[in-house]
């Protein structure tokens, strides 16, 4: 019996809004499908037993999967009958790593952090204050067998939409203050929980058994006929088990995109977020009109990049080049003290 941290990522939805012929979860943000974005964070967080839920148009989503360098376990959802149901699907992966701790989160929210995954699960764990770049994810010491779940959650401008996250209240002994009362949803929402601006994110650290016994508990919705993920949290409390919620700093967290529309104001968050992430590292984009740089692009301090740049896939370049204006580089070696313009190159080394 594997008894390490795991992940289910959700990734069955249609995305008919999108009017592609793909899963929303393979539309890209900056040249990268959103669930590829969603697998680094949880595998740069250190967890690496995954299992994807697919669903609709199943085949491009085990294509993809089965071409990447790792393996990743997928399960199928053949019914659309909610998030509940589509972590049923699961029951033999989370089965296999009974007695400890799984994170379950969307495949279609690219932004979730990899600090954001780490502190929720350290907040999760009662471990106080730890290195989490060195923490050992599958021996997390002073762990509380208390703890069933921990949401993760984020301030926004605009909750519309979201479930609100209701907090008990602590007393002034209580040292933990993140205890969490609630998930109302927004159709169930009075007007003065609609003011709430802290929602789920989707996002959730689950200790195994916990989740198991919920899972088999939680009723079809009489509304909608779907079995909810969030009916677990009272399932949880009503056990004895504790449910907290972590408040992610990053608010774009619980970000998705539903159609192309959204898709753009994401790219347009990551190519601003990505930009400055190099020029705070010493390279030179005086003007970043055009210029489009992928997550996984790797440049060197004091290389000038020039408008009408893209720049994708795993390309390096090194210290004191000029690149562009005018050029695509996509999987590309570029090597110190070398300038580029007006030019396409991929898979190139130079």
């Amino acid at each position: 019996m594997q008894n390490v941290t795991s992940a289910i990522i959700l990734a069955g939805g249609e995305g008919r809004r999108m009017k592609s012929q793909l899963p929303k979860v393979l539309a890209e943000v900056l040249f990268k499908p959103m669930l590829r974005w969603v697998i680094d964070a949880v595998r740069s967080a250190g967890i690496k037993d995954i299992c994807v839920v697919t669903g609709s148009k199943r085949e491009f989503v085990e294509e993809y999967l089965s071409s990447l360098p790792f393996k990743v376990e997928t399960v199928y959802q053949s019914e659309r009958l909610g998030t509940a149901h589509a972590v049923m699907q699961a029951g033999d992966f989370l089965k296999r790593h009974t007695g400890s701790d799984v994170l379950i989160l969307n495949g279609d929210a690219p932004f979730i952090g990899v600090d954001t995954i780490r502190d929720a699960f350290v907040t999760h764990n009662q471990i106080g204050e730890v290195d989490t770049e060195v923490f050992d994810w599958d021996n997390p010491i002073d762990s509380s067998d208390e703890r069933g779940c921990t949401v993760i959650s984020a301030e926004v401008e605009n909750p519309t939409g979201y479930g609100r996250i209701i907090h008990e209240t602590a007393d002034s002994n209580d040292y933990n203050l993140n205890m969490l009362k609630a998930i109302v949803e927004e159709k169930e929402a009075d007007d003065e929980i609609r003011k709430i601006t802290e929602v789920n994110s989707g996002a959730y650290w689950f200790e195994v058994d916990s989740l198991i016994n919920a899972l088999g508990k939680v009723k079809k919705s009489e509304k909608t006929g779907e079995y909810y993920l969030t009916d677990t949290i009272s399932i949880i409390k009503d056990s004895g088990k504790a449910v907290l919620a972590f408040k992610a700093k990053n608010s774009d967290s619980v970000l998705g995109a539903n159609d192309c529309i959204q898709l753009s104001q994401l790219n347009s968050i990551a190519r601003k977020r990505i930009l400055e992430k190099h020029m705070k590292n010493g390279v030179n984009i005086p003007c970043t009109d055009g210029v489009i740089i992928g997550k996984d692009v790797k440049i060197g301090s004091n290389t000038t990049i020039l408008p009408s740049s893209i720049i994708r896939g795993k390309t390096t370049i090194g210290s004191f080049c000029e690149i562009g204006p005018s050029v695509l580089l996509d999987s590309c070696e570029i090597s110190d003290n070398n300038a580029i313009s007006n030019i396409t190159l991929k898979n190139y080394k130079i």
